[in-house]
């Protein structure tokens, strides 16, 4: 059995949405088990031979601070389920609940893996190949360091070959150029350290890569700053909504709009499919002692239960383990960073 801690308030609709997902989750996983957290008033009605409530009397909410969430709320539904983790008790939490009181707890109570500075925020996003990039941090590290880059560019390749099949993940490197000589002073040394990986046999090293490879899938894994990645995924997002928005629109002026639409029906259905980000919906905090996933708050049954998936994945295929020795592996290049300022959890947009 693998056993997944669940904080059922988190989100924007908490459990509503939450234990919907649960319950197709378990119908599709007849070998996972979850650990249902949250008040029991909320989840005393759910029930399932492969489920157990455990009590939380706090709910950290979207606006909490980080200091509340941390300090004052020591009993909430957040804070429990990662404990969970911590306790050996589950071997993944998932959370719809704030990313950086997510951020702040799971680092407090879980602690970085030996080598690693900063945890980082990783997600999918769907690529012209049919299949998607990872790309990370997405919003946890807004100022990164030269190995910090390079710690996410170990971390991610480990995420991705525990999770797909094939052969090495390749890693390209955000850049406003594929050009080595481009880019700020932290990319073009970020650079340097990814070669020097490669040549190591750390990792799959393709090059720089520019914004528009995250969406050709010229590599498998895009590496960034928090800044940087957390705009390029709202923006995707957007254009996304926005291009299934117009089509709608457009099929519905016309009679003869109307009819093409019809013909090229299965062609549209399939490109929303696609371009759904539900189906890409669970972001893992890589870096920790333990797996915690993260959903967008506003996820829906069907997005938090693709992010249960993505957790449920990466305990099975044991992502703890294969960070743990990529980074033993690489040790000798992921020098210190304690000198560059430390992330600024509270002011992480990713939801």
């Amino acid at each position: 059995m693998i056993t997944l801690a669940v904080d059922c308030m988190g989100g924007d609709h908490g459990p509503r949405i939450t234990l919907a997902a649960c319950r197709a989750f378990l119908d599709h996983h007849p070998d996972a088990r979850l650990l249902l957290v949250g008040q029991t008033d909320s989840l005393r009605s759910f029930a399932h031979a492969r489920a157990a409530l455990v009590a939380a009397t706090e709910v950290v909410a979207m606006d909490d601070s980080v200091e509340v969430a941390l300090r004052k709320k020591k009993d909430s539904s957040m804070r429990v389920a990662i404990q969970q983790v911590k306790d050996g008790a589950a071997s993944a939490a998932v959370s719809a609940g704030n990313t950086g009181a997510l951020m702040a707890i799971a680092r407090y109570l879980l602690k970085t893996l030996d080598g690693i500075d900063r945890p980082a925020i990783a997600t999918q996003l769907p690529n012209a190949r049919g299949g998607a990039t990872t790309v990370l941090d997405l919003g946890a590290n807004v100022d990164c360091s030269a190995e910090h880059l390079l710690q996410f560019a170990v971390m991610g390749s480990a995420l991705v070959s525990a999770l797909q099949e094939g052969g090495e993940p390749t890693v390209g490197l955000l850049n406003i150029g594929q050009e080595a000589i481009k880019g700020s002073e932290i990319i073009k040394r970020a650079g340097e350290l990814l070669r020097s990986a490669a040549q190591c046999g750390d990792l799959n090293f393709h090059g720089n890569v520019e914004g528009d490879d995250i969406f050709k899938g010229s590599v498998d894994i895009v590496v960034c700053d928090g800044f940087v990645g957390n705009v390029a995924l709202k923006a995707s997002e957007g254009l996304a909504a926005m291009i299934i928005g117009a089509l709608k629109i457009e099929f519905s002026r016309h009679v003869f709009a109307k009819m093409a639409a019809i013909v090229a029906y299965p062609v549209l259905q399939a490109l929303m499919k696609r371009m759904d980000y539900r189906r890409y919906n669970g972001a893992a905090l890589l870096g920790l002692r333990g797996l915690v996933f993260k959903s967008h708050g506003s996820a829906d049954a069907m997005a938090f239960e693709q992010a249960l998936n993505r957790a449920y994945d990466a305990a099975r295929n044991n992502l703890l383990d294969r960070v743990r020795a990529r980074i033993a592996h690489a040790a000798p290049l992921l020098a210190p960073a304690d000198a560059q300022p430390k992330p600024d959890v509270a002011a992480t947009t990713h939801r």
